[in-house]
């Protein structure tokens, strides 16, 4: 794999987490600063996962995507995030 796509999927395991710590913060919050903060960030990760799911896809169809199964999965995964339209500011 090359360094460029390992990095796409470093960024999208990365956005995974934030979204874990996201939940687990928002579950373990005793106030309202820790939700908005905890909101952004996983409206930050959802927009990030959303681009690097994209810049995985255009590596896909440039044929610069080697040594994992692509069969369907890149393209269930983008369809499942146009559900969360999502700003990070």
């Amino acid at each position: 794999m090359k360094p460029c796509d390992r990095n796409i999927k470093s960024t999208i395991q990365l956005t995974k987490e934030m979204i874990k710590l996201a939940d687990k913060g928002d579950i373990e919050r005793e106030d309202t600063g820790c939700g908005i903060l905890y909101g952004i960030l996983r409206d930050c990760a959802y927009k990030l996962n959303k681009l690097a799911e994209m810049e995985k896809e255009n590596h896909i169809k440039k044929g610069w995507w080697k040594g994992e199964n692509t069969n369907g999965r890149s393209k269930r995964n983008s369809n499942r995030k146009k559900h969360f339209d999502c700003i990070c500011r």
